[in-house]
């Protein structure tokens, strides 16, 4: 659903401190995100942060699913808080949630 437009979205921040900590984790948790239809829609590297709770910030994402329910089913699965354990609680320092939102249907975008 969410190819097409519509869907759940959040948009994170985050400060990574280990990069290739973080790289195995993105690489071991995408096929688990996209067996519960999620993926990232936008992913940045940021320079530098003017604002924020934590201004070491340094990664900002949108990811997205067809909806709220399939997004708390990913965060449930074992197989992702597996992943989860092994890789993102060593590689990352600070995680910030900035918004949730609905992504409007594709034929609402112009």
């Amino acid at each position: 659903m969410h190819a097409e437009g519509g869907g759940h979205a959040m948009l994170v921040a985050l400060v990574v401190a280990d990069p290739v900590a973080y790289a195995r984790y993105r690489e071991a948790m995408a096929p688990i995100l996209a067996s519960h239809g999620g993926s990232f829609r936008h992913d940045f590297v940021v320079a530098e942060a003017l604002r924020g709770v934590d201004q070491r910030s340094n990664r900002v994402f949108t990811i997205v699913f067809p909806d709220r329910a399939a997004k708390e089913r990913f965060f449930a699965d074992e197989r992702y808080r597996d992943v989860r354990a092994a890789h993102f609680e060593s590689a990352v320092v600070h995680t910030e949630i900035l918004a949730e939102f609905t992504l409007p249907p594709a034929s609402e975008v112009t």
